[in-house]
């Protein structure tokens, strides 16, 4: 333990810091790009499932998930959730409720009306 009446030493400071910046925060664009390209390759991975000709409920769920994972990213890196866990969950699991709870109030009428 340090004796409080010695002055601090750069050394004893801490990891600098650089103006503009926040600790444990990326600084640059690189991050961005990075998400940017994991976005483009979501969204080629999502043109491929669309176009084979998968059964429907496995291309609708695996769009979905697709769907999911790219509103996950952007929520996080883009609109910077990513240090906000509770805040982050909410924006996740909220409209994933709202959409389960929308299909559950239309699936009776769709499965009657159906040909």
């Amino acid at each position: 333990m340090r004796d409080v009446s010695e002055p601090m030493t750069p050394q004893a400071q801490g990891p600098a810091v650089q103006p503009g910046t926040q600790a444990g925060h990326d600084a640059g664009s690189g991050l961005y790009v990075r998400t940017w390209l994991w976005l483009l390759g979501l969204t080629i991975v999502e043109i491929a499932v669309a176009s084979l000709s998968l059964p429907r409920g496995v291309t609708v769920g695996l769009l979905v998930v697709l769907a999911l994972m790219k509103g996950a990213l952007i929520m996080a890196y883009f609109m910077h959730l990513r240090f906000e866990r509770l805040t982050f969950v909410y924006a996740v699991l909220s409209p994933l409720i709202l959409a389960v709870a929308l299909l559950a109030g239309i699936a009776p009428d769709a499965f009657t009306r159906l040909p």
